[in-house]
């Protein structure tokens, strides 16, 4: 990391100090000062509880599979900031980082813009310069005063989950959350639905009558089988839709992006979306969701980070746990989760439970992690040296699984000690 690049992520990093700052009228600030960008790009917007960076990676992996130049914001980065903007699946280069924020940085200062501000708009400014032909962007938290909901018309709003989360934010039931994350639906949209608790699809339903928009479901356009989709509209058919990524809900994910991309741009080449679905990781670069990093022993990564999460974690979960000869869980999340929720739906699938604490400001403590398993009766104990039982649990060849599960930023300091750790043995 040259020295440059390593006092401007410094920097960078350094702005999350001024926390969550939702509303709109910084960032449009700071657009105007850009030229604003993000009008001259084709936007697929996408927003969610969970799957939102899945569902991203798979629009972003079958428009490059249909010969489009595209851009892929995301967040956050499991290893590398600069994992979070991505053109044709390639991430942004340190010398534009560096430059951009070189140029901005007392306007970024006196104007106390917060980190994801500035992330957006670099992404919009890198995605310009680029000549991207789509721009596929995640919200961060919410839709309403999300930074990225400053794209006035984007061509496709997908909204793929709604479930209980940020409620100190985005309200504390249902429809409150599908009306933050509605909000980025705008006249002109086409506008895609995952699969909606009822009073979240009504929300939705009625922000696009609002706005005047078509509403396409991905359930009216699937058929579950075994271990694929089948996928139907007039002008196109997919026999079989599958996933590179295991678990029946990426499956739905692929077939959520396969819509939006069918729809908004009338593709009919079914080979596209296939080719899309199942080259995703390659495509679209890092991932963390079921991600199995060993075999024997074996390891499992997820970033299931609320409940909804775990289930879908656990619906994959129960076809191979039997597998083994004992199982362990690894678990670290945000003390703004449900997290005593979380660790009931784990408990009966682990023989052994282990707590810890991620280096983050809104990370739960040992104490409170452990708090929360006694009060529901889940038997767990506090681990420090989490890394450390990482490699030595690597080390061993038995037949005992270990999950890693729950915070984005547990996950990213396991895969940058496993990618430190394979450097060292190509070089020993």
């Amino acid at each position: 990391m040259n020295d440059a690049y390593k006092k401007t992520l410094d920097r960078l990093f350094g702005l999350q100090m001024m926390g969550v700052k939702l509303g709109l009228e910084n960032i449009r600030r700071f657009c105007d000062r850009l030229g604003n960008p993000q009008n001259e790009l084709e936007v697929f917007h996408v927003a969610g509880s969970n799957g939102k960076g899945s569902v991203s990676s798979f629009l972003a992996s079958m428009l490059l599979e249909a010969g489009y130049d595209v851009g892929l914001y995301t967040s956050p980065h499991y290893v590398r900031f600069n994992e979070r903007i991505r053109v044709n699946g390639v991430e942004i280069d340190d010398e534009f980082l560096v430059e951009f924020y070189r140029k901005h940085e007392s306007f970024i200062v006196e104007n106390k813009l917060t980190f994801f501000e500035v992330t957006t708009a670099m992404a919009f400014q890198y995605f310009y310069e680029a000549e991207v032909d789509y721009a596929v962007l995640e919200t961060g938290l919410g839709g309403r005063l999300d930074a990225t909901n400053v794209v006035a018309e984007p061509l496709a709003a997908i909204v793929t989950s709604v479930s209980k989360e940020h409620t100190h934010i985005l309200g504390d039931d249902i429809k409150q959350i599908a009306t933050e994350k509605s909000a980025i639906v705008k006249p002109g949209a086409n506008v895609f639905e995952g699969r909606l608790p009822v009073e979240a699809s009504e929300v939705l339903e009625a922000r696009c009558e609002e706005t005047g928009c078509e509403l396409f479901r991905v359930d009216d356009y699937t058929i579950k089988r075994d271990d694929y989709l089948e996928f139907y509209s007039e002008e196109m058919s997919i026999g079989r839709l599958e996933s590179a990524l295991p678990g029946e809900y990426q499956r739905y994910n692929a077939a959520l992006a396969a819509l939006a991309i069918h729809k908004t741009l009338h593709l009919v080449d079914p080979a596209i979306f296939q080719r899309g679905a199942k080259r995703v990781t390659s495509n679209a670069g890092a991932w963390g969701r079921y991600e199995i990093v060993s075999e024997r022993p074996r390891m499992i990564l997820d970033s299931a980070h609320n409940a909804e999460g775990v289930v879908n974690f656990l619906t994959e979960f129960r076809n191979e746990m039997r597998e083994y000869d004992r199982r362990i869980l690894l678990f670290g999340a945000m003390r703004d989760k449900a997290l005593d929720l979380m660790l009931k739906e784990l408990a009966p699938f682990f023989d052994k439970i282990l707590l810890t604490r991620v280096d983050n400001p809104r990370a739960a403590s040992y104490e409170e992690l452990a708090a929360i398993a006694k009060r529901v009766d889940t038997p767990a104990k506090p681990i420090r040296d989490y890394l450390g039982f990482v490699e030595y649990f690597l080390d061993q060849r038995n037949n005992i699984c270990l999950v890693a599960l729950g915070s984005v930023y547990l996950v990213g300091e396991i895969k940058k000690r496993l990618k430190d750790q394979h450097a060292f043995e190509r070089t020993a």
